[in-house]
């Protein structure tokens, strides 16, 4: 036998262990390859979104190259501390410490050899789906199957030089112990695991001060930052101090904790989370910026729906200044005629105007006619007002969807039950009613409305027009409302609403910068279909991504596990022969094991939660909670997956050394 054919060999026997990093490996070449396919497809660049989904694809495959070559680097490390007896058996027939460096080489570009063909294999066989997939979320023609040439090239060659340069790299960092310690391998006695008391404070005070920090301003870098490095310090020093401190707290409770096998496997989880405190610390945040990634994509994606129910109309124009023709409204009614729909017109006129709030600033908002309102009140499904006395008013709190675009709470606006306008300081409005809707979300801007009766509105645009600066056009606003497209259901690419938003959209942006008269024109289904598309080839990468961390996350757990196997063999074999069932040990090593895979998906839900609740609450109005606990779900069932199928290769393993 030749030394390849040892290398091959030792590789085959130790199946077992290394099948779960050999399948992870093929996954990780599989993705990359499918993005690959992807990105150098010939019709990419011919598609309206092409190169920008591409874009956003080779982002994703930096990602699965970078967290590749991290979890290759940990997965060689643990296989080589997990093999100390064997090379103590090695040194002592004879072999030299080159041979020993040439074995592991050999073994880690076997293993890397296999995993890229069979991930560029599968890659090959998924391609088709995985292009057809691709098109229909991101909204583009299908794109044919064609052989990757480039792709399986860029790919073969990216974990080639991956492989390769890992498995140089441990050479240079293999521990030269002394035989006698090789020959030891993991049946040292393990000392038992203390938590300093300083380092527990301090990692609680570390997740306090990232906690509180992200109730600040959340949008100045400098808050995100320190939440960030807080947040993470403290994670570790949950898992290495505090956890094991919770432990040994439970641990003096003879109460609650000397009962049937509940010491053992309680005492045995203080070693398990010290030895795991950094692989459980990595997988949390590495499934929590998964998390934190996912969430603020479906808070978007409700925010974008929002947005399209919440708008009672289709087609909105507005003018910033008076128009000198009807070009742009014939466009609209054109369109709107060719699709063969019957629409309702709706002009809008409304004044911006200042008011002195609470603490004495002054504020914009806009001033609307009694009539204007009660005109547009059935539309919005509002109550009609036809009774406001001279000096009084209705103030309306749009609600806005995106936060960031709301300018002044209407609150503000009310001092002692009266609003006081700048342009006619001598005579306060006293407010009827204050109605907070988001009616009014179609207006461009979120400024406060106050509804005032008529002659109001000609003493401010006389007042207006008096000051050299001040504009006293009347901003209008032309809003189109179509029966047919009301039916409360989300459009699609091809339906007729969609297609007429498209159409206007595209033309709005040819002709705003052409015409003399500023305007915005904005349809609801061309606005939702944006924001869809946009989040839509996150989220289809994100899955990938997500799916990589998951699988890895479980590969790195079982790597421990079977390290740890040879021990809790010895363990489990000596307290059969005083008495533990088969039973007992099953339920023993199974509440084991699920504390090590359910602990990170808790936490990092925990503080996902945490981070994106405030982050979307100053962007979006929306509610973030159910985000989370979908994403949370998601992670839940593939890692109750991933932990049956550990935990009954595991227990199996244990069944076989029982007596």
């Amino acid at each position: 036998m030749n030394f390849p054919q040892f290398a091959f060999n030792n590789v085959r026997r130790n199946a077992r262990a290394y099948i779960a990093y050999f399948l992870s490996s093929s996954f990780m070449v599989m993705i990359f390859f499918a993005y690959s396919v992807f990105i150098y497809h010939p019709g990419v660049a011919n598609s309206e979104m092409g190169p920008s989904s591409a874009t956003s694809m080779q982002i994703a495959a930096y990602i699965v190259y970078i967290f590749a070559f991290f979890f290759v680097l940990y997965s060689i490390s643990s296989f080589l501390k997990s093999r100390n007896l064997e090379f103590g058996l090695l040194t002592i027939l004879g072999a030299r410490p080159g041979q020993i460096n040439k074995l592991i080489f050999m073994e880690n570009m076997l293993i890397g050899f296999f995993a890229i063909v069979t991930g560029l294999a599968g890659g090959m066989l998924l391609s088709k789906l995985f292009l057809l997939l691709s098109t229909r979320v991101i909204g583009i023609d299908d794109l044919p199957f064609y052989w990757p040439v480039k792709a399986i090239l860029i790919t073969s060659i990216s974990f080639i030089s991956l492989f390769l340069v890992i498995s140089i790299f441990t050479l240079l960092f293999i521990r030269k112990n002394r035989v006698l310690e090789l020959l030891q391998g993991n049946a040292k006695p393990k000392k038992q695991p203390k938590a300093s008391i300083l380092l527990t404070l301090l990692g609680t005070a570390l997740l306090a001060t990232g906690f509180f920090t992200l109730q600040i301003e959340i949008g100045s870098p400098t808050v995100l930052l320190v939440a960030a490095i807080t947040g993470i310090a403290g994670t570790y020093f949950f898992y290495s101090q505090l956890s094991v401190f919770i432990v040994r707290l439970l641990q003096r409770s003879r109460k609650s904790t000397w009962r049937g096998t509940r010491l053992l496997w309680i005492s045995e989880m203080s070693y398990k989370l010290r030895d795991n405190s950094r692989i459980l610390f990595l997988i949390t945040v590495v499934t929590a910026l998964a998390s934190m990634g996912a969430g603020v994509v479906l808070s978007l994606n409700q925010a974008g729906r929002d947005i399209y129910h919440e708008n009672p109309f289709s087609v909105n124009m507005t003018y910033y200044e008076t128009p000198t023709s009807e070009t742009e409204l014939s466009m609209i009614r054109q369109e709107l005629e060719q699709a063969g729909v019957e629409y309702t017109e709706i002009r809008i006129d409304t004044l911006y105007s200042s008011a002195v709030t609470g603490d004495g600033q002054e504020q914009t908002l806009r001033l609307m006619g009694l009539q204007q309102f009660n005109k547009l009140a059935s539309s919005l499904g509002l109550k009609e007002d036809n009774k406001l006395g001279r000096n009084e008013a209705i103030l309306i709190d749009s609600e806005a969807i995106f936060i960031d675009s709301k300018e002044q709470v209407a609150a503000d606006y009310v001092v002692n039950g009266m609003v006081t306008l700048k342009e006619q300081s001598a005579a306060a409005l006293t407010v009827k009613e204050s109605l907070e809707t988001d009616a009014f979300a179609f207006f461009q801007s979120n400024a406060p409305i106050l509804v005032v009766p008529e002659p109001w509105m000609d003493t401010v645009q006389t007042a207006l027009a008096a000051e050299p600066e001040a504009n006293a056009s009347p901003m209008i606003e032309y809003a189109y409302k179509v029966p047919a497209w009301d039916t409360g259901a989300l459009p699609k690419a091809d339906s007729p609403e969609a297609i007429t938003g498209a159409k206007l959209g595209k033309w709005n942006a040819e002709m705003s910068q052409k015409s003399e008269t500023p305007f915005f024109l904005s349809t609801r289904a061309n606005t939702y279909m944006l924001l869809k598309q946009s989040t839509a080839m996150i989220s289809f990468v994100s899955i990938f991504v997500a799916l990589i961390f998951s699988a890895s996350s479980a590969s790195f757990l079982y790597f421990k596990l079977h390290s740890e196997l040879t021990a809790d063999i010895r363990m489990y074999r000596a307290l059969s022969k005083i008495g533990l069932s088969t039973r007992e040990m099953s339920a023993t090593a199974t509440k084991q094991i699920a504390v090590l895979f359910y602990i990170p998906v808790f936490v990092s839900a925990i503080q996902s939660y945490v981070v994106v609740r405030p982050v979307m609450s100053s962007l979006v109005n929306t509610g973030v909670g159910s985000s989370v606990l979908v994403i949370f779900a998601a992670y839940l069932v593939l890692q109750s997956v991933f932990f049956l199928i550990v935990k009954s290769r595991y227990i199996w393993s244990l069944k076989k050394m029982m007596v």
